[in-house]
């Protein structure tokens, strides 16, 4: 039977499934056990209450969806007094996803958080940086490693960089980040876009453009877990259109250690775990002892994987 343990880091996970950021919450307890997945990942918490963004938040497209819900937060005393203590109540890891819009306010949020029941930060650097006129932390490589550096000064748990699709060389703000201190990179957020209501003739989000997730954007989040684990030495946790256990391998082949699965578990709550089940039915089929193996098996065009036995 397959070992479906995987490092991230200093961080032990049993298996490399885990949820992505705001696509998750405790009461997804009632229908799949917790305890099975790799980590739990919370939504991103800001410091301050924040209501989010103007209704329609969410829009079906072909293959995905759109989505601007603004990262609506209760604050950090509800989420240390409150949510914390309810993912406790489960064993894998907790990864807290933070979000400021200031160096500043990344650096303090991230030092408050650190407590003894949070095991990961995850740095959410896609959202705007306020002293960079509105502009991404990850959108420009002199930006994304200074960021880092503050929020590495600021903790002493395993940090990890959430990346944006939204640029023109991912690669290079993935070891603009790695030089800041991350200890791991997720890969990457939704990518942005936009559509539009034919029989209303409005935008079909209340703020016109949203971020595109689901299976329209895998490929291109596969491309970029290639070159970004091409480009750094620290483990990238592939994100992006996960669906089925074919995808996670997908993602594993292409440098990821792990990988978040997010828009598939709207459609179908269970999905993480039947994710779980496949994925060891997969390397039991071809004699793989241990998922790891899998990682970065594809490289530099270069197919290290004979020695598993093609199942049709």
């Amino acid at each position: 039977m397959v070992n479906l343990s995987v490092q991230v880091g200093d961080v032990a996970l049993a298996n490399p499934i885990m949820p992505a950021s705001g696509t998750f919450s405790p009461e997804l307890g009632a229908v799949i056990d917790l305890n099975r997945l790799g980590a739990l990942v919370t939504k991103s918490i800001t410091r301050d209450f924040r209501a989010g963004n103007a209704t329609p938040r969410v829009a079906e497209t072909p293959s995905g969806m759109l989505n601007s819900i603004g990262i609506p937060s209760k604050g950090i005393d509800y989420f240390l007094n409150d949510t914390v203590p309810a993912y406790k109540k489960f064993t894998p890891p907790l990864v807290a996803s933070i979000s400021a819009h200031s160096p500043d306010a990344f650096a303090s949020l991230c030092h408050d958080i650190s407590v003894r029941d949070v095991d990961v930060i995850e740095a959410n650097i896609s959202c705007p940086n306020l002293e960079a006129h509105g502009k991404a932390f990850a959108m420009h490589p002199d930006l994304t490693e200074m960021v880092m550096r503050r929020l590495r000064a600021a903790t002493a748990k395993p940090l990890w960089a959430k990346l944006t699709p939204n640029v023109g060389d991912i690669a290079e703000i993935a070891k603009a980040a790695e030089a800041g201190g991350a200890d791991g990179l997720v890969v990457a957020n939704a990518i942005l876009g936009m559509s539009i209501d034919t029989e209303t003739m409005r935008p079909t989000l209340g703020s016109i453009m949203g971020g595109l997730s689901g299976p329209a954007v895998k490929p291109l989040a596969v491309r970029m877990t290639y070159q970004c684990a091409n480009a750094v030495s620290i483990p990238v946790i592939g994100c992006g259109g996960i669906a089925n256990a074919r995808d996670v391998v997908e993602f594993l082949l292409a440098g990821a250690t792990a990988v978040q699965v997010g828009t598939i578990s709207f459609q179908h709550p269970t999905a993480m775990a039947t994710i779980l089940d496949e994925l060891e039915q997969y390397c039991d089929a071809r004699g793989i002892k241990h998922v790891s193996d899998l990682t970065g098996a594809v490289k530099d065009g270069e197919l290290s994987t004979d020695k598993y036995e093609a199942v049709r």
